[in-house]
C-alpha cells in the first residue's frame, strides 16, 4: 500500500470516529421504557399479536371450486 493511499485510509478513519464520538448517547433504561411504550401503544395494530383479517390476508389459502 502506497503512502498517499495509507494517508486516505486513515483519514477516512479519522471522519469515521469523529462521526461516532458525535452521535448522541442514551441510556439503555430509557431507551428500553420508550420501546415498550411504542409496542404498547401500536400492540393493536400488529399481525402477529390480532389476527389478520381473511379479507386483506396475502398469505391465505386459495379456495378451490369442484365443478360438477
Amino acid at each position: 500500500m502506497s503512502s498517499r493511499a495509507c494517508v486516505c485510509a486513515l483519514q477516512r478513519l479519522v471522519e469515521q470516529i469523529k462521526l461516532e464520538a458525535s452521535v448522541e448517547r442514551i441510556r439503555v433504561s430509557q431507551v428500553a421504557a420508550k420501546l415498550q411504550q411504542y409496542c404498547m401503544q401500536n400492540a393493536c395494530k400488529d399481525a402477529l399479536l390480532v389476527s389478520v383479517p381473511a379479507g386483506s390476508n396475502p398469505f391465505r389459502e386459495p379456495r378451490s371450486y369442484a365443478l360438477l
